[in-house]
């Protein structure tokens, strides 16, 4: 069982055998990733505790359930599946009081891991669905993910979190989940996004968006882990608190999830063949980005999330007002026709992905009382495009179902 002292609470231990390898392997990877070890528990316990020093002189605590990962040909089964089992101990000891250890002082960091020492991969699973530990269930994964990985030092995946006889609901609630495979020079660097996953609570489609960016950390910040982000230090708040004062206002999580959309509008962009270049301009009363498409066209581009709650015929929402309305002007709240060329409309809230359609303010529908201005209310249709330069004119339109 688990108890609790100054609101830390302190794992179960589980006793365990044969595990030699795979604690080796955890500790091997310390050195790989950069690292130097200063204190690590007995392989014959779970989980293990390692104490680190980063290279940047930072020491951390890495709390560490190590299951085995194998790739073994079993009847009846895909010849290309790796698995990994959740246990400790024989199946009699499965039933009880599984919860995994966490530090609420947010000083040591929960990692789930596979550790596959065949294909010297790691892989890792969102603690936050894995607690308490689901004793005797299997984790499957493909071929093709390890070849990624393996090819690159980083693979992130999403996984069907499907219900079971002993679940009738999945862990994850969009029935999805984010995992990541890495090699074990990387241990840090999935540190560092675990820690940032389990600080700021974020459910899978946010963790697996904040993989994939941590799968090419800026140079200065590889080998590293970050202390106290800017906006900590400034405002004297945790992480938590800072998530947890946006939730509680609205206006703040409209606005947060306004500049988490263009913050994935800009990768989006980053990786357009198409797009010669892109600027954000983050300014008030200004479209978000301006967009040149290396065929020299043009377009000022403004991004809006869609509304979650879709129309009765399944067509996705999508509001393109302004927040505040202009006083003494009662069209002051609509955008004009040639306030910018594109709307970006975000397809996350109706469809759980970080995914974008576009359309040509010259082809939406205009508001039935001010013509020069845009209806506040848009369907997004199979009329809207995939990319900005079909959107843009001249292109054929997607005829996909959004």
């Amino acid at each position: 069982m688990t108890d609790s002292i100054a609101g830390r609470a302190y794992a179960r231990v589980y006793r365990t055998s044969k595990r030699v390898e795979i604690h080796r392997m955890l500790i091997d990877a310390v050195g790989r990733a950069g690292g130097r070890l200063l204190y690590a528990s007995d392989h014959r316990r779970a989980p293990v505790y390692l104490g680190v020093e980063t290279p940047a002189g930072e020491r951390i605590g890495i709390m560490a359930y190590p299951f085995t990962a194998t790739h073994n040909v079993i009847k009846n089964r895909p010849p290309d599946e790796h698995r990994l089992q959740i246990r400790y101990g024989g199946e009699s000891t499965w039933t009880g009081d599984h919860r995994l250890g966490r530090d609420a002082a947010l000083v040591d960091t929960t990692l789930v891991l596979g550790v596959h020492r065949d294909a010297d991969l790691f892989i890792g699973l969102d603690p936050g669905l894995y607690d308490p530990l689901p004793m005797g269930i299997s984790i499957e994964f493909k071929q093709v993910h390890v070849d990624a990985a393996q090819a690159s030092g980083w693979h992130v995946f999403e996984r069907d979190n499907i219900t079971g006889r002993r679940r009738p609901d999945p862990r994850a609630a969009q029935g999805l989940e984010a995992v990541v495979l890495f090699q074990p020079h990387r241990l840090l660097d999935y540190v560092r996004l675990e820690r940032q996953a389990s600080d700021l609570h974020l459910d899978p489609p946010l963790r697996f968006a904040a993989a994939e960016q941590a799968s090419s950390p800026p140079p200065e910040m590889q080998r590293s882990l970050p202390s106290l982000h800017d906006l900590e230090q400034q405002f004297q708040m945790t992480a938590p608190e800072i998530m947890e004062m946006i939730s509680d206002r609205r206006r703040l999580t409209v606005a947060v999830r306004g500049g988490v959309a263009e913050h994935h509008l800009n990768r989006v962009l980053s990786r357009d063949a198409r797009v010669a270049r892109h600027r954000s301009l983050d300014e008030d009363g200004q479209h978000d980005f301006d967009v040149t498409l290396v065929d020299g066209r043009f377009a000022r581009v403004e991004c809006k999330n869609a509304s979650p709650q879709r129309y009765a015929n399944g067509d996705i929402k999508v509001e393109v007002q302004k927040t505040r309305a202009t006083q003494g002007d009662p069209a002051g709240r609509f955008y004009r026709r040639d306030q910018f060329d594109i709307v970006a409309a975000c397809l996350y809230a109706p469809t759980g992905e970080w995914r974008f359609v576009y359309r040509s303010t010259a082809r939406m529908e205009a508001h039935p009382k001010f013509p020069d201005r845009l209806a506040p209310l848009q369907h997004v249709t199979s009329e809207w495009s995939d990319n900005i330069a079909d959107a843009l004119g001249g292109g054929p339109v997607s005829r996909s179902r959004c």
